[in-house]
C-alpha cells in the first residue's frame, strides 16, 4: 500500500472519524482506524461496536492499494504537528510498519493487520428509508440532545426520539425535568419512530455542518444508517418504548408571558449566583407587565433580586424553576423574544420561540416548576 495525500485532508478525515474511538474500548483493535485503500479512494472506519463512521478522500499517486489498521492516537498526534503539505504514506504488508515520508524526513509507526477490525453492521431487507434536509437534521438534533438524560437506568431517556409521520418529522428529548420537541414538515410517507443515541447524535451534528446535499437516513428494529457526501454513519438504536411526551405537554395555559429572551438570561444568571446551590431554585412573580426574579441561600445569608419588564396578559403568578435548567432552555432558542405559557405554580412551563414570519418548524420547550415556600 502506497500512496500520497495533503497532510490537511488526511488529517481533517482521521480527527473526525476518530470522535468515534472509546476511551474504554474491549477491544484492542478499536483504538486503531481501519484504512482501505481501493484505487484513489482511502477509506477509513472507526468502531466502538454501537457506533461506525466511515470516511473517505479522494488520494493521489497510488502505487499499490491495501489494507492497514493504523494506531489512532499516534496517527493524530503525528498529523497534527504538519503543516500543508503533501505525504507519502506507505505500508509494509509484512511486518504492518507505516512509514510517512514528505520533502525533509520521514517517521515510523507501528500498524496492525486488520483481519480482526469488525465487520460495519448491515441494516436488514425490511429497512425504511427517507431523504431528510439537512437543516432540518441539525436543527432536529441541535434543539433536542441537550434536553436528553444521563440516566443509566432510563436508557430510553438518554436518546433523542425521531418519529415520522406523513408530512412530518418529531424531534424529542427529555430528562422529565425537561422537554423539547422540535417539528418540521417534510415530504415523507413513513411511519416509523426510533430512538437516536447521545453519541451518534452529536457525532451528526459536527459531521452535518460541512454538508449541503439532503441526508439519506435508512433504519430497521436495531441499527440506523445515516449517508452523507463523504461519511457513512451507522448506529444501533436504544431498544424500549419512548415515554408519551404529549401527555405531559399542558394543553390549557392561560397566562402568557412576552419577553426578550437575552435579557431574561442575563437577568437570570446575575441573580442565581445567591440561589442555594443545591437546588438553584430562582423565583420568578409575574404580573404589571414585570418579572420579578429573586434567588437567596438561607445558608450565606445571600439574596439577589432583579425586575425585567414584559409583557404580560393574565393573573399575577409565583412559579420557582431550577435556574441553570432556565437558562440550557432559553440558550437553545434562536429568536430574540420568546413567550412563556403558565397554568399556576405546580404546572410545567411552555417556552415557545416567537417568529415574525410563518415557520414550517414549530420548537416547544417544557420545564417542570420546584417548590417555592409562598
Amino acid at each position: 500500500m502506497k500512496f500520497s495525500v495533503s497532510s490537511s485532508a488526511l488529517l481533517s478525515l482521521l480527527a473526525t472519524t476518530g470522535k468515534v474511538i472509546s476511551n474504554k474500548n474491549t477491544l484492542p483493535i478499536l483504538d486503531y482506524f481501519l484504512m482501505e485503500l481501493n484505487g484513489t479512494t482511502l477509506k477509513v472506519t472507526t468502531s466502538d461496536l454501537e457506533t461506525t463512521l466511515v470516511g473517505q478522500i479522494e488520494v493521489e499517486s497510488v502505487e499499490s492499494e491495501g489494507t492497514i489498521a493504523a494506531p489512532a492516537k499516534l496517527m493524530l498526534d503525528s498529523l497534527k504537528e504538519f503543516p500543508e503539505l503533501p505525504l507519502t504514506i506507505e505500508v509494509n504488508d509484512k511486518n504492518w510498519e507505516i512509514k510517512i515520508n514528505w520533502k525533509s524526513g520521514s517517521l515510523s509507526i507501528p500498524g496492525a493487520s486488520a483481519v480482526s477490525y469488525p465487520a460495519v453492521p448491515q441494516l436488514m431487507s425490511e429497512r425504511k428509508e427517507i431523504s431528510l434536509d439537512v437543516d432540518i437534521l441539525v436543527n432536529g438534533i441541535n434543539k433536542t440532545v441537550f434536553a436528553t438524560a444521563d440516566d443509566e437506568f432510563r436508557p430510553v431517556m438518554t436518546g433523542v426520539f425521531i418519529n415520522l409521520a406523513p408530512g412530518v418529522v418529531t424531534f424529542v428529548g427529555t430528562d422529565a425535568h425537561k422537554l423539547v420537541k422540535y417539528e418540521s414538515e417534510v415530504e415523507n410517507e413513513v411511519s416509523a419512530s426510533f430512538i437516536l443515541p447521545k453519541k451518534p447524535a452529536n457525532l451528526l451534528k459536527s459531521v452535518l455542518l460541512k454538508e449541503d446535499d439532503a441526508i439519506d437516513m435508512a433504519f430497521d428494529s436495531k441499527n440506523a444508517m445515516f449517508t452523507l457526501k463523504s461519511h457513512t454513519l451507522v448506529c444501533r438504536l436504544i431498544e424500549g418504548n419512548y415515554p408519551n411526551y404529549n401527555a405531559v405537554i399542558p394543553a390549557n395555559n392561560p397566562n402568557k408571558v412576552l419577553v426578550d429572551r437575552i435579557e431574561l438570561v442575563n437577568g437570570i444568571k446575575r441573580v442565581a449566583v445567591c440561589s442555594n446551590p443545591t437546588t438553584n431554585l430562582i423565583r420568578m412573580d409575574i404580573a404589571d407587565n414585570r418579572i420579578n426574579l429573586t434567588a437567596q441561600d438561607i445558608d450565606f445569608s445571600v439574596s439577589a433580586n432583579e425586575t425585567i419588564s414584559c409583557s404580560y396578559d393574565g393573573q399575577p403568578i409565583s412559579i420557582g424553576f431550577k435556574s441553570t435548567f432556565l437558562v440550557e432552555i432559553l440558550s437553545n432558542m434562536d429568536t430574540p423574544t420568546v413567550v412563556i405559557e403558565l397554568a399556576d405554580s405546580t404546572r410545567a412551563g411552555v417556552f415557545k420561540p416567537v417568529y415574525d414570519d410563518k415557520q414550517t418548524s414549530s420548537t416547544l420547550m417544557l420545564l417542570m416548576p420546584m417548590m417555592i415556600n409562598a
